[in-house]
């Protein structure tokens, strides 16, 4: 009989990361552990991190729900029986524990040559959102490092500022050495977001992800249809569980890319039916991290990596806490690689 308990953690940001629905300084997560009765010593663990502001389930008695989630599990309910449905991140927790557990509690979920330590994933450098400077600051440590793929929070300051800061990028770096993307989290509105978008589209921008506030479905399709910058739907993804929502929505939409981010949309299997549609589609994808602890950012690393996109991911993240787990995943420049030969440190979970 499979059992289960949790423990709570809250990471410090090293640096305020600001996006267009505020600040954050810290990040609350949660960590599962499920154990059969007769080995207590092998533990799976899946971490639960949903998004303030951006989770279906960010709700004031979410903890209560990791709560009835256990002692259901302690209890002996089948895992297929738990309403899982509006609680995405906790969903995604309970399938990375599961197939930690079933792999000995190695914390490899998905072996592949990138867990052997031969295979790395491109990553895009992630560019958070503040002030001229600031936003001008991590733009060189990222381009001295050698990325060639930047990714840059928009919609917080002046759209003029935040213009100027790509014009400035795009004037030094062709989009041949460079490729650049934004994201706009929803903080354009329907009227204005067209002109902006053509605006971008000057300065050979890849793609801008969620131009507008996510269940204005007409609206979007429009500027998907209309808009001479590729757009990649990431918050309008949110939320919708069956296979055939997922199909309706690109098919109404009709984007050009989706973004993944496995903690919100519902865990692996999730994502994978959104990877199908899009296919079947020709809409392109890539994977983003949503904020996780180097456990959580490690296991979506992983699965990523069996699915052979070698576009640039969002895989970035793993730098941001003061306080993270310490594991096998090193970045070097823009390649994210594992690291066989060095340690979990896993401690309180």
């Amino acid at each position: 009989m499979i059992r289960a308990e949790y423990t709570k953690q809250v990471l410090n940001f090293k640096c305020p990361a600001g996006t267009s629905r505020g600040v954050l300084k810290t990040r609350t997560i949660w960590f599962i552990s499920v154990f059969e009765d007769f080995s207590p010593e092998i533990k799976g663990i899946g971490e639960i991190a949903p998004l303030p502001g951006l989770s279906i389930d960010d709700v004031p008695d979410f903890e209560n729900k990791i709560q009835w989630v256990v002692a259901e599990i302690n209890r002996g309910v089948s895992l297929e029986l738990l309403e899982l449905n509006e609680f995405p991140s906790i969903r995604f927790g309970l399938e990375m524990a599961l197939l930690d557990l079933k792999n000995k509690g190695s914390k490899i979920l998905f072996p592949s040559d990138f867990t052997n330590g031969k295979q790395f994933i491109p990553i895009n450098g992630l560019i958070w959102m503040g002030g001229k400077s600031f936003m001008e600051g991590q733009i060189q440590e990222k381009l001295k490092k050698g990325f060639s793929c930047l990714k840059l929070k928009i919609g917080a300051i002046n759209f003029e500022e935040e213009f100027a800061i790509l014009k400035y990028i795009r004037k030094n770096y062709s989009a041949d050495e460079l490729q650049l993307r934004v994201d706009a989290n929803g903080a354009f509105s329907p009227n204005e977001a067209l002109e902006k978008l053509n605006r971008l589209a000057t300065l050979n921008i890849h793609s801008i992800e969620q131009p507008i506030r996510q269940g204005q479905i007409k609206e979007m399709a429009n500027l998907c249809q209309i808009s001479s910058l590729p757009i990649a739907l990431d918050e309008e993804l949110i939320g919708v569980f069956s296979l055939a929502e997922k199909k309706q929505l690109l098919e109404q939409i009709k984007p050009q890319y989706i973004i993944l981010k496995p903690t919100l949309l519902g865990g692996f299997a999730a994502s994978d039916e959104w990877i199908k549609v899009a296919n079947e589609l020709k809409i392109g994808w890539w994977v983003t991290s949503a904020l996780e602890s180097n456990l959580g950012l490690s296991a979506i690393a992983q699965w990523t990596a069996t699915l052979w996109n070698s576009m640039f991911q969002g895989l970035g993240t793993g730098e941001l806490f003061t306080n993270n787990i310490t594991c096998p995943l090193q970045l070097k420049g823009e390649r994210l690689y594992y690291n066989p030969k060095l340690n979990w440190e896993i401690n309180n979970i």
